[in-house]
């Protein structure tokens, strides 16, 4: 689906979406991006820095937010700009459930050439986890 610059309007909200962080998501995140930080896997280390658990890589959270914008567009090419501040980190336990990122969206200003500014909110455990977080999007 690709959404057109006609469709849209300020306020327009963004399919919400939770997205899955478990240890395993850490693991697989780490052998991508070769972020191998100990805070990301070991808990021990983590924990001896002053942090609650390993936690989450900021990357990796502010990649599950841009999915929020690419999948409502439909065109990852689309997303011409991307910006967030990491305000708090995301634990992830040592369990099968993890923890869970939530993320929506909504458009706060029309731009020139058929762009849209749309402003998310990312948050875990009803609280922010990213600040800032805005993204850049070519309409249709």
């Amino acid at each position: 689906m690709t959404v057109s610059y006609a469709d849209v309007a300020v306020g327009t909200a963004l399919p919400a979406q939770t997205f899955p962080v478990t240890r395993f998501h850490l693991v697989r995140y780490a052998g991508a991006s070769g972020d191998f930080n100990p805070i990301h896997w070991n808990e021990k280390f983590a924990t001896s820095v002053g942090l609650p658990d390993v936690i989450a890589h900021g990357m990796f959270t502010m990649a599950e937010a841009a999915r929020v914008v690419t999948d409502w567009v439909g065109d990852p090419g689309a997303l011409k700009e991307f910006s967030v501040r990491f305000t708090r980190p995301v634990p992830v336990p040592n369990d099968d459930q993890g923890s869970q990122i939530a993320v929506s969206g909504e458009i706060t200003e029309l731009l020139d050439d058929r762009r849209v500014k749309v402003t998310l909110t990312a948050t875990h455990a009803d609280q922010k986890v990213l600040g800032n977080a805005v993204a850049i999007v070519q309409l249709a």
